[in-house]
């Protein structure tokens, strides 16, 4: 090979090399050495914060980590106190955690949806999710970059781009996407930047990400995680939930998060909470019946191929393969699109009215007009969905309900037919395709995922690491009725012990 081609292959193929640290452990083995004293609370904010410079800030400069808490050290430092006097509250007692930036807290840090206009929207108060977190001893490590307002702005939006926080690259392969919209969550929890982080999804924004980051996420049923307190999209679909590095991980983080059966009641009055923890201790899947759901056949031939042994592994646990297809989702998606058009109004409306008194922007109206006057706001694509949905207001109402009614029956329809037609315990899927080329001309190449029925429907979808794809990492879908978070983690758990496949990531400059 001549001298410049192995000069190209050689930076093509550069990666950066970090040791990972308390970052690659998981949050019971910290535990352990937080009882032992071998490490403390304190320590482990300095070391997340000093590997945060190191690789968010320089480095191959993720940018995930939008801004660090002032008051962690303090936090910290108060929870080793609290433990060396009373002993620990529970598994997360002193753990660095981190949350999307639409989600606030109590902490001297603004709740920006990654846009210039929540740049003062420090409130002074946590969502309850974090309140919950808080409680449990969790540590607010900092906020987490996003995909701007969540991915709800313009069609050809760039996944993980915001005007606050930039561009959030994905570890495993710089120039490709890290997708979206908890960007920023789930980069910081591969490059293991914090222990877990809080995303929140409306349809793929938690189960994308952490695909294609490699990571673990959970999208819970609708109603079990309060919603309130968040930047919202649509409150029909809004929900937020766990991203970690290990399905044990995210279900210490799920119970932490439910407030309680009560208050899950309050919600919604079919509520189950369950025992998320003891679920992942399941070895067996003997007798599960699981419902097989692939993309079209020769798509992405290498993913199959890869799905294909993740399947194996799912037979071998003793569980028993039916393969099945889901209805067309075109009418759900349509129907959809009027759903968040319609309610992304009120609801921001709604929640821009509770915002700090340094907020300018009031409603959606404002808002728009903020943007078109500030030019880092449209650099890169433009804000049709905020029009649209502003211009809704004159929309007859029955097209909001029919289509509310339309995409919820369709959806619900679709995995019913499935879960109770074919007597499943639940559904399994590759998440989406890898990771595309980041193209800040033209915006995302979306290969698609099966993250739409269960986010229309409200029901729980749990990805977890299946493997890779020249260095790009997919995840595996198990998918299940309402309230079956527990069966999802124990199948996830059986599965990640039994596949082994998820890897570090390699801040590889590119692949191609």
């Amino acid at each position: 090979m001549r001298p410049a081609l192995l000069l190209l292959a050689s930076l093509l193929c550069a990666t950066h090399t970090f040791a990972a640290g308390s970052g690659e452990r998981s949050i019971a083995e910290l535990q352990q050495e937080l009882a032992k004293g071998r490490t403390s609370s304190a320590a482990l904010v300095r070391e997340f914060t000093s590997r945060i410079d190191a690789i968010d800030r320089r480095g191959p400069q993720l940018k995930s980590v939008l801004a660090l808490n002032p008051r962690a050290m303090e936090q910290a430092r108060q929870l080793d106190r609290e433990r060396n006097e009373k002993g620990p509250r529970g598994p997360l007692h002193g753990i660095p955690i981190l949350l999307k930036d639409n989600i606030e807290s109590l902490d001297p840090l603004p709740t920006t949806a990654g846009s210039l206009a929540l740049i003062d929207n420090v409130t002074g108060r946590d969502a309850p999710v974090v309140a919950s977190l808080r409680a449990a001893g969790a540590v607010i490590l900092g906020k987490t970059n996003l995909s701007e307002w969540a991915n709800f702005r313009s069609t050809p939006s760039i996944s993980g781009w915001s005007a606050v926080g930039g561009l959030t690259k994905n570890p495993h392969v710089l120039d490709r996407s890290a997708c979206g919209s908890s960007s920023g969550s789930a980069v910081a929890v591969a490059a293991g930047l914090a222990m877990a982080s809080v995303g929140t999804e409306t349809d793929g924004s938690i189960v994308c990400p952490a695909a294609m980051n490699g990571i673990v996420g959970l999208k819970p049923t609708l109603g079990l995680l309060s919603g309130e307190r968040i930047v919202p999209i649509a409150h029909s679909q809004d929900a937020p939930g766990p991203m970690t590095r290990s399905v044990a991980d995210a279900a210490l983080m799920l119970a932490a998060m439910v407030d309680s059966q009560e208050a899950c009641r309050a919600r919604e009055s079919r509520c189950r909470v369950s025992d998320y923890v003891a679920a992942t201790t399941v070895t067996s899947l003997a007798g599960k019946r699981i419902g097989v759901l692939r993309f079209r056949k020769g798509r992405w031939p290498r993913i199959e191929v890869t799905y294909d042994q993740a399947l194996a592994h799912l037979r071998d646990a003793g569980a028993t393969l039916i393969e099945v297809e889901l209805p067309d989702e075109d009418p759900i998606e349509s129907a959809e699109g009027v759903v968040f058009i319609t309610e992304f109004r009120v609801d921001l409306n709604r929640y821009l009215a509770t915002t700090a008194p340094a907020v300018k922007v009031r409603d959606l109206a404002q808002l728009i007009q903020f943007n078109r006057t500030n030019p880092r706001e449209l650099a890169l694509f433009g804000q049709e969905l905020f029009e649209r949905s502003e211009a809704a207001a004159e929309q007859d109402p029955a097209v909001y309900r029919e289509a509310l009614a339309a995409s919820k029956r369709l959806a619900t329809e679709g995995l019913d037919g499935l879960l109770r037609g074919q007597k499943l315990d639940f559904l399994v899927a590759p998440t989406a395709g890898a990771a595309w080329r980041i193209d800040l001309v033209n915006g995302d190449h979306f290969p698609g995922s099966f993250s739409t029925f269960a986010a229309v429907a409200g029901y729980p979808h749990l990805t977890v690491p299946m493997g890779t794809v020249r260095q790009l990492p997919i995840g595996i879908s198990f998918i299940g009725s309402p309230w079956a978070e527990a069966e999802l983690l124990a199948a996830g758990a059986v599965f990640e012990r039994r596949a082994r496949v998820r890897v570090m990531p390699g801040f590889v400059e590119s692949v191609d």
